[in-house]
């Protein structure tokens, strides 16, 4: 069906059918014509001639007319055919009008009659059925309610992209509710649309990626717009200033950093924007209660705005200082080297000189400041006499320059005048610097020359010791050994010259012991002093009844020192000193029992003679005289006095012998001094004296009550017995420190040097060990017994004529 088929064709017929000429000619032989009806009939004649006339002026147009319709339908068909979009015409009745092309567009052979037939089939493709199915709901629509509709598909198997536009077709196009669909073909547009999309979701997918990135990254980032507002911020951001979210910070527009110089971020970043040039800066802040420093750019980013960062660079800082501290300290310790260091840059310029560096080559400190270069310094060197003397200098400094490009360690020996030598090292550095060592070996060529006169002058002190010596290598093999070596032994002097092994020194050193088994002895000696590092020592009989006591010493070289030494008569006399020590123990022994057998023999009688005097002072025998009763007195008097003589005597063995039992007890310090005091109120009083007791209350001290009142008491009863009528006694009572301080001291007559000696020596043991010598008295020797019982200390001081003063310390 062609396009024709849209448009109305027009038909030009004439208005009249042409007459009959029988009828005519029959019309003219039957009328008469009169003159007045000639007149009318030509009257009828020019009147249908102008009507023929004007018909066929009339005809001519309207088929003209015709021809230009024509014409303007044919162009208009033709446009159609050329056009971008193909009209399809849909009926109610389902019919479909369309160009051929539309076929080819569909995939189909030929343009179907109805629009159910658009559906493909087994030979054409066409629409797929729910294609169809959506189109043929869309044209009902619309041709029910007249509502226009759109719909894009591509055809099942062909790569056409084609847009449908519906709209209700105008009635003079199709009366009776078609649907006028226009179909365009916009394949070429879906390929550049699809592109387009997928740039732009690559775009977005990109644009994702970095906004993830951003918010991901470990330093605060942010974009402030053209009025230096914060607008966005990354999660860095957040966390660094603590805030709750990003609205807050945008909000409140929080800063990261502290204004400088009375300039705020924002202004700062104004600036940049404003000069269209980075700004960077190292600027100081707070995060999380710690002050950071933080590397801070803004990047102007032309009307758009600026963008920030902050990098936290604490931690560079902090290298950086420690990097400072740790050259400062290296510096520090190579100046307190005894080799010379010199450090130059890849540059070959002098950075770093220390003081033996300096002094070896005459260098000032203010030198090494201007950095001069190592052609300068070698020049300068060889002007103060610090390089070999050479022929050619200028090619022996290029060979040194050399060592700048070296891949290997330089070492030389430098001669100097004056009897000077220089070990030089030149290191070269990965950076292309070189560091340069000077060690002054002229005091160890000289030493080294000592040491010879020191190895001459140790082998002749070796030979000349008492002690045989021998000094045996790690490996086991003799190194040294000095003349007493070989005749101690037993040893022949060509074996040693040798240089022997252990094992064959103690091979023929094993013939001569008198048990030939203690030779793996001196072998586990030697062997821990030169691999196990370890002293030890033992002792063998030789056969001729020698007795060598040898030891192993570890030498600082690694080497193992083996003494002999010829201990037959030492020996001999620890015999006899350890049977003498026998002898002393059995003395003490024997005093022992004598003083618990005495105390013994001394206690039953005295018990029984005082038993029997107190009956005859209780009258059990009679009434006595005033003078029996003087004698019972004096009788009971000397019992009580020997009675405490022979404690005093028992309590002072047991104290030597450590055991005299200790019973402690908390004591009032002052109180009981008082109580000790007052026993002996009338001995004082009866020998004319005056006793002043000095003290403050609330001392207190852990001791035995007994015993501590029985070291005061004799303290106390010598100073009686010691000062004359009307004398004077102190009794001062103390706690300082901590320590319970108590002296009794008198104004008496004194003692000497020797009588005190004699006075706290009291009973000792006879010079033959065999008996007991009587001390001059028991009092001090038992107080001091008795007061370092407690932990204590009894100090006495005396002088010939001016008192004694007893001082007892107890913690």
């Amino acid at each position: 069906m062609g396009p024709g088929r849209l448009f109305s064709y027009f038909r030009v017929t004439s208005p009249r059918r042409p007459l009959h000429r029988g009828a005519l000619r029959h019309s003219w032989t039957a009328m008469e014509l009169t003159p007045s009806a000639l007149a009318i009939v030509g009257l009828l004649l020019a009147a249908w001639t102008a009507a023929a006339a004007w018909l066929m002026i009339a005809a001519g147009a309207k088929a003209k007319t015709a021809e230009h319709s024509r014409k303007a339908a044919r162009r208009m068909a033709r446009m159609i055919e050329e056009a971008p979009a193909i009209p399809l015409l849909v009926r109610t009745d389902g019919k479909i009008e369309g160009a051929e092309r539309l076929a080819g567009w569909l995939g189909l052979e030929k343009m179907p009659e109805y629009l159910s037939e658009l559906v493909g089939n087994g030979t054409a493709q066409g629409l797929s059925a729910g294609q169809l199915e959506e189109l043929t709901e869309k044209v009902r629509r619309t041709q029910r309610t007249a509502a226009p509709f759109r719909l894009a598909l591509t055809p099942p198997g062909s790569q056409r992209s084609l847009a449908l536009r519906g709209t209700l077709a105008d009635p003079q196009v199709s009366p009776g509710g078609a649907a006028l669909i226009w179909v365009f073909d916009f394949s070429e547009s879906q390929s550049e649309l699809q592109k387009l999309r997928d740039e732009a979701a690559r775009a977005q997918r990109d644009f994702a990626a970095l906004v993830g990135l951003i918010e991901a990254a470990p330093m605060p980032m942010w974009f402030r717009g053209p009025d230096s507002k914060l607008q966005l911020i990354n999660q860095a951001y957040i966390t660094a200033v603590g805030a709750n979210d990003a609205e807050d910070v945008v909000t409140r527009q929080l800063e990261l950093v502290e204004p400088v110089d009375g300039l705020t971020a924002a202004q700062i970043a104004a600036q940049a924007a404003q000069k269209k040039l980075p700004v960077e800066r190292v600027v100081a802040t707070t995060i999380d209660g710690q002050r950071r420093s933080l590397r801070v750019s803004d990047l102007p980013l032309g009307s758009e705005g600026v963008a920030g960062y902050a990098v936290d660079i604490e931690e560079l800082e902090e290298l950086a200082r420690n990097f400072r501290a740790f050259r400062h300290a290296q510096r520090s310790m190579l100046d307190l080297l005894s080799l010379g260091v010199g450090q130059f840059d890849s540059s070959r310029k002098l950075i770093f000189a220390n003081q033996p560096f300096r002094r070896t080559f005459g260098i000032s400190p203010g030198t090494v400041s201007a950095r001069p270069a190592f052609e300068r310094l070698m020049s300068d060197a060889r002007e103060n006499g610090r390089t070999p003397e050479v022929r050619d200098f200028p090619a022996w400094r290029a060979e040194r320059a050399e060592w700048f490009n070296s891949s290997e360690t330089q070492e030389e020996a430098w001669p100097l005048s004056g009897g000077t030598h220089l070990r030089v090292i030149g290191q070269p550095m990965p950076d292309g610097g070189l560091v340069l060592i000077v060690e002054d070996r002229t005091e160890q060529l000289a030493l080294s020359a000592t040491r010879d006169t020191l190895l001459r002058t140790r082998t002749a002190t070796f030979d000349s010791l008492f002690e045989a010596l021998a000094v045996f290598a790690p490996n086991g093999s003799l190194q040294l050994w000095n003349r007493s070596f070989a005749g101690v032994w037993g040893l022949e002097t060509e074996m040693l010259d040798a240089h022997p092994n252990a094992e064959a020194i103690l091979a023929a050193i094993e013939p001569n012991l008198e048990n030939a088994k203690h030779a793996k002895g001196i072998g586990e000696v030697v062997r821990a002093a030169t691999l196990d590092r370890k002293e030890t020592g033992g002792r063998v009989s030789m056969q001729d009844g020698r007795i060598l006591e040898f030891a192993g010493v570890p030498l600082p070289d690694g080497n193992g020192l083996l003494t002999t030494l010829d201990i037959t008569d030492s020996q001999k006399a620890e015999d006899a000193l350890r049977e003498r020590a026998e002898a002393l123990e059995q003395a003490d022994a024997v005093k022992t029992r004598f003083l618990a057998n005495m105390s013994y023999e001394f206690r039953t009688p005295l018990t029984s003679i005082g038993g029997f005097a107190e009956l005859l002072e209780a009258g059990v025998a009679g009434p006595l005289s005033d003078q029996g009763k003087e004698y019972v007195a004096a009788i009971l008097e000397s019992v009580g006095r020997l009675t405490e003589q022979v404690e005093n005597v028992l309590d002072l063995s047991q104290s030597e012998a450590g055991l005299l039992p200790i019973t402690r007890e908390r004591i009032e310090l002052l109180p009981f001094v008082t109580q000790v005091v007052r026993l002996r109120e009338a001995a004082i009083n009866d020998a004319g004296l005056t006793l002043d007791l000095r003290g403050s209350s609330g001392g207190k001290v852990d001791a035995d009550g007994k015993q501590l009142g029985r070291a005061l008491g004799h303290l106390i009863d010598n100073a009686i017995a010691a000062t004359p009528s009307g004398g004077k006694i102190l009794v001062d009572v103390a706690k300082p420190k901590g320590v319970a301080r108590i002296i009794v001291s008198d104004n008496g007559k004194g003692m000497s040097r020797e009588e005190l000696a004699r006075a706290l020596d009291g009973l000792r043991a006879s010079a033959d060990g065999k008996g007991l010598e009587r001390r001059q008295g028991l009092g001090i020797p038992l107080a001091r017994q008795l007061v370092e019982a407690h932990g204590g200390s009894l100090e006495i001081l005396s002088e010939l004529g001016g008192g004694t003063m007893a001082t007892i310390l107890i913690p």
